[in-house]
């Protein structure tokens, strides 16, 4: 099973269409997974065409996202538990990874996803996979925009990040 894992686009007003490099991956997307801040539905539209979505709201997503997805999801892919939550509510963006993980205490999973800081992750923390994929329109202070994709086979977990420079 191969997932696409996007978070924090920040459409229309970071980028008014998806990128070419993330549409290339959505094109072999079994499912993708939004770790928040869509700002807007009609992303859950452009990536619904690809395939099943699964996602969470974030702070910049109004109450008609937020009523749609909810804060937090426990996703079950294969055999894999990932956890999915945007990480808002930090006191401070280096914390937000700690914020993300505080929401699934105590949750047996085999990776958690968050978005919230833009800034890519990759590493294992407690047996577990922890996940930013970045951001695919909004790179702050990052070098390269970007996006995730994981492999699943059977209870196996691969994830890598995809880096580009051009988010048109």
């Amino acid at each position: 099973m191969r997932i696409v894992v996007v978070s924090d686009t920040h459409m229309p007003r970071m980028a008014k269409k998806l990128p070419d490099r993330l549409l290339k991956e959505l094109e072999k997307a079994d499912a993708i997974v939004h770790a928040g801040d869509w700002t807007k539905p009609s992303v859950y539209e452009q990536l619904a065409a690809f395939g099943p979505v699964y996602g969470v709201a974030g702070n910049n997503d109004g109450a008609e996202l937020q009523a749609r997805f909810g804060l937090r999801k426990l996703l079950k892919f294969e055999q894999c538990r990932i956890g999915l939550v945007h990480g808002h509510g930090a006191a401070k963006r280096a914390s937000t990874e700690a914020y993300a993980l505080e929401a699934f205490k105590g949750t047996k999973l085999d990776a958690l996803v968050y978005g919230h800081s833009h800034i890519p992750v990759r590493k294992t923390a407690g047996g577990m996979l922890v996940f930013n994929p970045g951001s695919p329109t909004d790179k702050r202070k990052q070098p390269l925009y970007s996006f995730g994709i994981f492999e699943i086979v059977g209870n196996a977990l691969r994830a890598k990040h995809v880096f580009y420079e051009d988010k048109a």
